[in-house]
């Protein structure tokens, strides 16, 4: 690995000053409840109250407000199974260009509806059978578009990482950071800003069962891939951790923790009913983590819940039993 590692500190207070005043500066909930069931000080980083309702916005943006004046004219392009592609949605918008999405066929429909409810226009495959990243290169090269990858991308990587710079500022003294991982870009940038903040800081992150390529590359010190995941957790749904974010995962992350759709289930089920807040499946692995102690030894533990997208009838359908 280069000693010069892709992605800094730097980057990430750089990208936090071009968020400043765009992105929002969600909130960390606390709950007696929580604290108590799992045995420790929990800090809840919401970024499913920031813009889009998912940490994506952060990355997407920065990302996006980089591309020269010629380049945001042409238009913006993404390939996404739904967070990604609202976030460069709205950064297109913000910045004045325009966005052709390329999603899943089985996104959920509140995300692809709230897509093209951003100006995007949204073209569709099918996630078991298409490669989506020859998929979405093919698209931009042909229409000439700037393509903004959902976490293989520097920028992107420090944009993600801001969330975890904020709540390290807001609350001194974590042991332990617990963060949400599917490609790896949340994850990598959370670490670059926490583990440069401070290097004693654990970082741990937590993929559905089904999703678990990040913890079989980390274990076998070269990147694994998988068969397309099959769970609730559809913001996760990844099959191979991406370059440049294996390269930092494999650099910073401690560890990685499995829960099952039926944990992420009761997790979800408790943030509604106890901390009446509203999460994705991919938004409360972490807190599932947490709830059935997969992560030990934690006293003040930070935990993203990186989403919040999910209609009321899938929120339904998943924890109304």
């Amino acid at each position: 690995m280069p000693n010069t590692p892709p992605v800094t500190l730097d980057d990430v207070r750089d990208a936090a000053g071009r968020l400043k005043g765009v992105a929002h500066r969600t909130p960390v909930l606390r709950s007696r409840t929580l604290d108590e069931l799992v045995g420790a000080e929990v800090y809840l980083k919401c970024e499913n109250l920031q813009r889009v309702g998912a940490f994506k916005f952060r990355g997407a943006y920065n990302a996006a407000s980089r591309l020269s004046a010629e380049q945001l004219a042409a238009g913006i392009a993404a390939y996404s199974s739904g967070n990604h592609a609202q976030a460069v949605a709205l950064a297109a918008r913000e910045l004045g260009s325009t966005a052709v999405i390329l999603m899943p066929e089985d996104t959920p429909s509140s995300k692809r509806e709230a897509t093209a409810g951003y100006g995007a226009e949204v073209l569709t495959y099918d996630r078991y059978t298409g490669d989506r990243v020859a998929l979405g290169e093919a698209m931009a090269a042909e229409r000439g578009l700037a393509l903004i990858p959902p976490y293989e991308h520097p920028h992107v990587i420090a944009g993600q990482g801001t969330a975890a710079l904020e709540l390290a500022e807001e609350v001194e003294g974590l042991d332990t950071l617990v963060v949400p991982v599917g490609g790896g870009g949340l994850l990598a940038g959370s670490a670059v800003a926490a583990k440069g903040l401070d290097p004693a800081i654990r970082v741990v992150g937590v993929e559905p069962e089904a999703g678990d390529d990040t913890k079989r590359s980390l274990e076998a010190g070269a990147r694994v891939s998988i068969p397309v995941p099959r769970t609730i957790a559809d913001g996760q749904a990844a099959s191979t951790p991406g370059e440049l974010t294996f390269s930092l995962n494999r650099r910073l992350v401690d560890g990685i923790e499995l829960v099952s759709d039926d944990e992420i289930r009761g997790a979800m089920r408790l943030a509604f009913e106890r901390l009446k807040t509203v999460t994705e499946p991919s938004g409360a692995t972490g807190l599932a983590a947490l709830l059935n102690r997969r992560v030990a030894g934690v006293r003040r533990v930070g935990v993203i819940i990186s989403g919040g997208n999910i209609d009321a009838r899938r929120f339904a359908e998943l924890c109304g039993g």
